[in-house]
């Protein structure tokens, strides 16, 4: 889809100018807007900004992750054109912020975060061939920042959603859908990236959580536990935080009296 069409197929959550803020002052907006958890007032700011300047570099990447945010507020197994159409927006937005700044890790990031969110509404085939470029772009951020806790994030999840697909599907795809990157992932990396993820940054809940799941995949009951009680007591900071915590009280209750394997 061409992304004029795309950007009005979407429209409904584009937003005119505020005001008249400058760029800066519409992108300040927006992230005060996003450390108060409202992703939709944030967008609006960044969509107001890029409206001014559909290059500015901080505008792209902030509006593609306020796009995320909003659409993992609706479950992966529900059919929603709405969500599937910010995803694919947000996959737009994170590429022209890699274009106009290539050399920071945010636009990677958020490239490699849209990718994956955007392929969620793709075939089998496209889902494959695009598993590599997440790997790269999540890579790429990590090059430029070390300290990257979401890109360390993605890349433990990557590994992890395709550890978690039966050793068939993983064949099918490695030798019929040209998905040979696939054998870079494994259970060990799944593992790393998100126990880094949570050392860069220990009060992010959807690291522990995500973490937590890993530690189950592998039989780590007592460590998934001790992850899942320390979200109980963490502070909600982002949007989806609260259905987090949520989840966390489920899968402990889940596997309270499981042993480790």
């Amino acid at each position: 889809m061409r992304i004029g069409r795309l950007i009005v197929a979407v429209s409904v959550f584009a937003a005119a100018p505020l005001g008249a803020q400058s760029v800066a002052e519409h992108v300040a907006a927006g992230v005060s807007a996003r450390e108060a958890r409202d992703a939709s007032g944030a967008l609006k700011h960044f969509q107001a900004a890029l409206a001014l300047d559909s290059m500015d570099y901080q505008a792209n990447w902030e509006a593609a992750l306020a796009l995320i945010d909003l659409g993992k507020a609706t479950p992966d197994d529900v059919k929603s054109p709405a969500r599937d159409s910010m995803y694919a927006l947000a996959e737009v937005y994170a590429r022209r912020a890699v274009t106009a700044n290539p050399s920071d890790a945010e636009g990677h990031f958020a490239l490699a975060n849209a990718i994956g969110r955007a392929s969620l509404t793709k075939s089998k085939k496209e889902r494959v061939q695009r598993a590599s470029e997440i790997r790269t772009e999540a890579l790429r951020a990590i090059q430029l920042n070390p300290r990257h806790d979401g890109a360390y994030h993605v890349l433990g999840r990557w590994n992890a959603e395709i550890m978690r697909l039966s050793g068939a599907a993983r064949f099918f795809a490695k030798n019929f859908l040209g998905g040979d990157v696939l054998n870079q992932a494994s259970w060990e990396g799944a593992v790393s990236n998100m126990e880094k993820a949570v050392e860069l940054n220990p009060r992010r809940i959807y690291h522990r959580l995500d973490l937590a799941e890993v530690y189950v995949d592998r039989g780590r009951y007592s460590d998934a536990r001790t992850q899942l009680q320390r979200v109980e007591s963490l502070p909600v900071a982002d949007p989806l935080d609260p259905t987090y915590k949520q989840e966390a009280a489920e899968l402990l209750k889940k596997i309270e009296n499981r042993k480790d394997s």
